[in-house]
């Protein structure tokens, strides 16, 4: 629990009281734009709040590693910039993408490191 990067501990005891057996959770971060709450990584899977439900009704999604096709970072610069100058990754998984953007490009960066190794 001491290895945890967390924005809110709200979101993260949202995370911990959903965990199975054995699974660890790595981060949870605050997402910002519209759908999105917050997206927290595990050992085991990828967990997004979406609250783009009609009827402020929103879903805790999960998302095995072993779903996911491939991470994205989503940049509306050129490739003449930093890999991560941006605070938003796409998440693909089939032919749903899932995209979160975050207060930081180092919280985008981190995620996409952690699925890409559980994906790779």
């Amino acid at each position: 629990m001491a290895n945890v990067t967390y924005d809110r501990r709200e979101q993260l005891q949202q995370i911990q009281s959903g965990l199975l057996e054995g699974e660890q959770v790595i981060a949870v971060y605050d997402a910002i734009g519209a759908g999105t709450g917050f997206i927290g990584l595990t050992n085991r899977r990828v967990i997004i709040q979406d609250k783009s439900f009609v009827g402020k009704k929103y879903a805790i999604t999960s998302i095995p590693y072993g779903k996911i096709t491939s991470v994205s970072v989503v940049s509306n610069k050129s490739w003449g910039g930093s890999f991560f100058s941006t605070g938003a990754i796409a998440i693909h998984v089939g032919t749903h993408t899932y995209e979160v953007e975050f207060r930081g490009a180092e919280k985008s960066h981190h995620v996409h490191n952690v699925i890409l190794h559980h994906i790779s």
